[in-house]
């Protein structure tokens, strides 16, 4: 079963929302580890209730549940200044999840430069 194609509305709310949490962890968020986090994506359901939105940053493993749990908290906050800034009728709940592509990149690409360095002392 092939999945559904992303409506253009989906997208442009996902796309707005990312880009407005990111603003507003930024310049709004009184905690100090918020005010450091990218966001790096965000999706919302297919009928506009409910939005995942992914962040990173630097930190340590062990903070991440912390991280999380001011994010989850600050959730209804960072909803009410939304709300203005999307004009829709219902705004979504937000849940936030840690993105870790970036820090599998970097460990790709360098599992790739040890095989090269190997591969290049073999020759």
């Amino acid at each position: 079963m092939t999945p559904r194609p992303e409506s253009p509305r989906k997208r442009r709310v996902a796309e707005r929302i990312q880009m407005e949490i990111a603003e507003i962890l930024t310049r709004e968020a009184e905690d100090p580890r918020l005010r450091s986090l990218t966001v790096t994506g965000a999706r919302v359901s297919r009928d506009l209730a409910s939005a995942r939105v992914w962040v990173s940053g630097r930190m340590a493993p062990a903070d991440e549940a912390a991280i999380l749990a001011a994010l989850e908290h600050a959730a209804p906050y960072f909803r009410t200044l939304l709300a203005p800034r999307l004009g829709l009728r219902i705004v979504p709940t937000l849940r936030f999840e840690f993105d870790h592509t970036m820090e599998a990149g970097l460990r790709i690409e360098e599992l790739l430069r040890e095989i090269k360095d190997q591969d290049d002392k073999d020759a």
